[in-house]
C-alpha cells in the first residue's frame, strides 16, 4: 500500500535583501535573494512540494512582492503576526532568535495554528500601496504643520510651510490616483459607492477599507470586529471574572474607523442613537465609543455582504 505524502508547511523570514525559507517537518532551511529572480526561483522550488500553507511575516511592505509571486504561482499563503510567532516560539522553548530560527518558527506556527489564507487579490494590494503612501504623507503633513505652528526660528517656519505646500500637492495627486484606480474596477467601484452611501463614511475611510480590509463582506460580525481589534476579549479564570478588553487588530484601519465613528456620533442616526443609549445606561464614554466603532464596522460588513445601500438600512 502506498503511503500518503506528509503535508509540507513553509515559513519565510523576510529581510531587505534576502529571504530565509524553512520547511516543516523536514527542517530544511535555505536562502534566496529578495528580488524578482529570487521570488521566481522560490516559487518554482516550492510548487512541486505542494505545501499546504506558506507563512510569511508582515514586515511593513517588504513582503508584498514575494507574496504576490507566490499567489501567482497558485500557492496558499498566510501573513502571520510577528508578535504571535514570537510568543509561540517561547512556548516551544526556542528562546534564541535569528533569521533562520524565525523562518523555522513561522513554518511550525502555520502548521499548528490554523487561520485564513491571503486571498489572491492583487488589485487590493496595489491599492494598498497608494493608500498607505497617502497615510504616511498625511502623518508628515501633521508634523510639518505642528512645526510651522510652534517653531521659534523664522527659517524653520519657512521650511515647514514650504514642505506643507509640497505635501498637500502630493496628497492631492494620490487622491486622484486612488479615485481613478477604484473607478477602473467595477467591483471596487460598486463597493466604494455602497460604503460612501453611509453618513460619516468619506473617501479616505472607504478607500482604506477597500485597500486594507478587502475581506469586508466575507466575514461574520465577530470576525469583522476582531479583525480591527474592536471585539471585547474575555479575561476569566476559574471563578474570577475580569473585564473584557479589546486587543490586536489592524491598527491602520482602526485609526480611520475611530475618526469616522466620531463623525457618526454627530451625523449617523443609527450609530448616534446606539451611542446615546449606552451612555444613558451608564457606560463610560471610551467603552461606548469602542462599541460604536464595532457597530459601524459590523454594519458596513453586512452592507457589502448583502449588497444593500445605506438608505435601505436606514429606512
Amino acid at each position: 500500500m502506498k503511503m500518503a505524502r506528509s503535508e509540507v508547511f513553509v515559513g519565510i523570514d523576510v529581510s531587505l535583501d534576502k529571504l530565509d525559507v524553512a520547511l516543516w517537518p523536514s527542517g530544511e532551511v535555505f536562502q534566496v535573494p529578495q528580488d524578482d529572480q529570487g521570488h521566481q526561483a522560490l516559487a518554482e522550488r516550492l510548487k512541486p512540494l505542494g505545501p499546504k500553507v506558506v507563512g510569511l511575516e508582515a514586515t511593513g511592505g517588504y513582503e508584498r512582492e514575494v507574496l504576490t509571486a507566490l499567489l501567482q504561482a497558485g500557492l496558499t499563503v498566510r501573513r502571520v503576526n510577528g508578535w504571535r510567532v514570537r510568543r509561540f516560539a517561547q512556548a516551544c522553548g526556542r528562546l534564541a532568535k535569528n533569521d533562520k530560527i524565525d523562518a523555522q518558527m513561522i513554518a511550525r506556527f502555520v502548521a499548528a495554528i490554523p487561520d485564513r489564507p491571503v486571498q489572491p487579490n492583487l488589485q487590493a494590494g496595489q491599492l494598498a500601496e497608494l493608500v498607505t503612501t497617502r497615510r504616511q504623507l498625511s502623518d508628515d503633513l501633521t508634523r510639518a504643520r505642528n512645526q510651522a505652528a510652534h517653531a521659534s526660528q523664522t527659517l524653520v517656519k519657512t521650511l515647514a510651510r514650504r514642505r506643507i505646500d509640497h505635501l498637500k500637492a502630493d496628497i492631492q495627486a494620490l487622491d486622484q490616483a486612488i479615485a481613478q484606480f477604484i473607478a477602473q474596477d467595477p467591483v471596487m467601484a460598486h463597493k466604494n459607492q455602497l460604503l460612501q452611501s453611509v453618513p460619516c463614511v468619506g473617501p479616505v475611510f472607504a478607500h482604506t477599507l477597500l485597500a486594507l480590509m478587502p475581506e469586508l463582506g466575507q466575514l461574520t460580525s465577530r470576525q469583522a470586529a476582531a479583525l480591527l481589534g474592536v471585539a471585547p476579549m474575555n479575561r476569566d479564570s476559574g471563578l474570577s471574572r475580569g473585564e473584557a478588553h479589546i486587543t490586536g487588530g489592524r491598527a491602520s484601519v482602526r485609526c480611520v474607523l475611530y475618526m469616522a465613528t466620531l463623525s457618526a456620533l454627530r451625523c449617523n442616526p443609527l450609530v448616534k442613537t446606539f451611542y446615546q443609549r449606552l451612555r444613558a445606561d451608564g457606560k463610560p464614554p471610551k467603552l461606548a465609543i469602542v462599541a460604536a466603532m464595532r457597530k459601524l464596522i459590523v454594519t458596513l460588513n453586512a452592507m457589502v455582504r448583502d449588497n444593500v445601500p445605506w438608505r435601505s438600512i436606514a429606512a
